[in-house]
């Protein structure tokens, strides 16, 4: 498997990748074809024109789904359609900038790591008892994409003002086509349609959220050409991750340890220092930017001496980084407290050991 910056540790952020991911989708001609532009998948062809109403039938089939799901099955193409469609008639109605009310669990990149999502919410509480707020990701990398983008999806249309899910740098229709997403849907459907559906789907997802006024969150980090969270507001999200521009910086932005705006060894998005994430709090009056994309080995790590704090709810990413997974807690005061947990056993697989022997060090 490829090594992209999501797995050069926080603290090493700086140092050049060993595969650029903008390179990659720029070389990948697949997305040319006329069947994968946006909307080709027909999931917003008959978008309504008021939120998405929940009656016993939908409410029935949605709890059906998610027990479904929740025993890592797929559902069947048929059924991804009427979720799909559902849950665009719920996104399409969201913020770019997302309220969000505490109290609330944060999370971070999940990355088809399906099992570990389940222990998630076994470490956070069941959702709709806790409010949790998703930071992009849901796909590439582990091997349950499908059923863990699924399993969020359902659960937001089900609980809608409980669950936010953002938008992250993975949720893209070029990124997916290298790093898992598109290739695991061939793979258990027989065709692309599942994957259309869910990039489509994509591009309706929030890119960022607002919590009780205080706490920016997004997935990547802060752009150049945005100072204020109104900029954001007026940005039309409606389409697939742009290669620059501001909803690219804010789903590909890392922070720095050097001051100012720097070139990111991405390839997209740029790097910020501590006067600039300074500088964005203060101007619109927030406590805390909070923002995933980052593989930290303790599942959290500040930076810019607490103005900016980064969550990654993947443990052992990609089955082999031996990192721990946090989630951050929100209580009604803005109290914050960090749940560390290590992975999930999957079914069938051995348990082994999260730290690695140090002779491999």
């Amino acid at each position: 498997m490829d090594i992209d910056m999501d797995d050069v540790p926080m603290q090493d952020a700086e140092l050049t990748p060993t595969i650029n991911e903008e390179t990659s989708i720029n070389d990948h001609d697949d997305f040319q074809d006329i069947e994968f532009k946006p909307g080709s998948s027909g999931i917003a062809d008959n978008k309504s024109n008021k939120p998405l109403e929940l009656n016993s039938t939908n409410i029935n089939q949605l709890d059906a789904w998610i027990e479904h799901l929740g025993k890592c099955e797929i559902l069947s193409e048929d059924d991804v359609a009427r979720l799909c469609k559902m849950a665009v008639d719920v996104l399409q109605f969201e913020e770019n900038v997302q309220p969000v009310n505490v109290p609330v669990t944060i999370c971070g990149d999940v990355h088809g790591q399906f099992h570990d999502l389940i222990e998630l919410f076994k470490i956070g509480g069941p959702c709709p008892d806790t409010n949790y707020l998703f930071m992009g990701d849901y796909v590439d990398r582990g091997y349950y994409s499908v059923e863990t983008v699924s399993y969020l999806v359902a659960m937001k249309v089900r609980y809608p003002s409980r669950i936010t899910i953002l938008r992250g740098n993975h949720e893209s229709r070029q990124i997916t086509q290298v790093y898992g997403f598109y290739d695991e849907c061939l793979r258990k459907y027989g065709s692309a349609n599942v994957w259309k559906m869910f990039t489509d789907l994509f591009d309706y997802f929030p890119i960022t959220a607002l919590v009780d006024n205080k706490i920016f969150c997004l997935h990547g980090g802060l752009s150049p050409m945005i100072e204020t969270i109104d900029q954001v507001r007026e940005l039309n999200r409606i389409q697939e991750v742009p290669h620059e521009g501001p909803m690219c910086d804010l789903l590909w932005s890392d922070p720095d340890d050097r001051g100012g705006w720097g070139i990111s060894p991405r390839g997209a998005g740029f790097t910020f220092g501590q006067d600039i994430s300074e500088q964005f709090n203060h101007t619109n009056d927030l406590s805390l930017v909070a923002r995933a994309h980052q593989l930290v080995m303790e599942g959290y790590a500040w930076s810019h001496q607490q103005n900016v704090v980064t969550i990654f709810s993947a443990p052992n990413y990609c089955y082999r980084c031996g990192n721990q997974a946090a989630i951050m807690e929100v209580d009604e005061n803005n109290n914050r407290q960090f749940l560390q947990y290590d992975p999930s056993v999957r079914p069938g697989e051995p348990t082994v050991s999260r730290k690695t022997p140090d002779y491999f060090l």
